[in-house]
């Protein structure tokens, strides 16, 4: 007799954007619930997996963290190939994170599957921005993508954001393919955020 799966459904989430944006913070926070000031820059890859209960459901992600130095390009790029959805993060104290996002764009076009579903994330949304909220909600609604604000410091909308990809991956999953995430079906941009007097770490990658 063969052993029981232990989940319903298995997807592969790829995190991308520039280097110090906090996608490793993020993981962290999302796998294993914790935050750490210290950290150690992500070589190449890294991937941890969280099995999410959805709608009588089990949903096992397989989470890639990318690296966002150049050097590291040409590795990550193979990571691309087999993932159901791609986080594009940014941080809002860095207008230059931000500006790459076409960038990051490009190249998951280039190099992930047409269907995979996408979503753009604005993490350090505790601290002073350099990138207003509706301005990115502009440039998500360029891209036909929804736009979610995270802090991985303070854990805020960081559950949310990966909650919501899960079951558009499980929606596309049971209609039989994996059509791109609606903005409708995305969570509302939250414009006002919880303020914190301690400093986010900036360089968490």
């Amino acid at each position: 007799m063969s052993a029981r799966r232990e989940y319903d459904y298995l997807f592969k989430l790829v995190i991308i954007g520039d280097s110090g944006v906090g996608k490793s913070c993020l993981l962290i926070r999302f796998a294993d619930d914790s935050f750490t000031e210290s950290y150690i820059t992500t070589i190449g890859v890294d991937f941890r997996f969280r099995t999410l209960a959805l709608e009588e459901n089990s949903v096992k992600l397989q989470i890639w963290d990318t690296a966002g130095q150049e050097r590291f390009r040409t590795i990550t790029t193979a990571y691309y190939r087999g993932a159901d959805g791609v986080m594009i993060v940014f941080d809002k104290t860095k207008r230059e994170s931000f500006e790459h996002i076409d960038e990051w764009m490009e190249e998951v076009n280039r190099h992930a599957n047409e269907n995979a579903i996408k979503m753009l994330v604005g993490n350090k949304s505790d601290m002073e921005a350099a990138v207003s909220s509706q301005e990115a909600d502009d440039k998500a609604k360029k891209f036909g993508i929804p736009y979610i604000e995270t802090s991985a410091k303070n854990a805020y909308q960081v559950d949310l954001a990966f909650m919501t990809m899960a079951r558009e991956l499980m929606k596309g999953r049971k209609e039989g393919g994996a059509p791109a995430i609606s903005r409708s079906s995305a969570p509302k941009l939250n414009l006002t955020t919880e303020k914190k007097n301690s400093k986010i770490n900036q360089n968490c990658c």
